[in-house]
């Protein structure tokens, strides 16, 4: 038998899924049940990222005033990981188009 679950991620903030096997190989109910719970958790993306974007305009803020050159790289860095996880749960977002399709084959 295929197990479906979710894994937390730290860096993204989120639950992610992680299916153990083949897609196909999960019976109607259990691919109705991974997208349903998909839903629900890609639903929270949203807020998660405007909550990153609050971070990062503070982050930049900071970058403006900073005059200590090893701060300020320091300060672009983050600003730059939390450009990536904000991106990465854009495409995460995304993915249920994909996972609609195959809830349609």
């Amino acid at each position: 038998m295929v197990k479906p679950f979710f894994v937390w991620d730290e860096r993204l903030g989120i639950l992610v899924p992680m299916l153990e096997g083949q897609w196909g190989q999960l019976s109607q109910q259990e691919q109705s049940h991974v997208l349903h719970r998909w839903e629900e958790i890609r639903g929270a993306i949203p807020d998660r990222i405007k909550s990153i974007e609050h971070v990062v305009i503070e982050k930049q803020e900071a970058l403006f005033e900073e005059e200590d050159f090893e701060q300020s790289c320091k300060l672009n860095q983050e600003i730059a990981d939390l450009a990536s996880t904000i991106h990465d749960l854009n495409l995460w977002y995304r993915t249920q188009q994909g996972l609609d399709a195959k809830s349609h084959q």
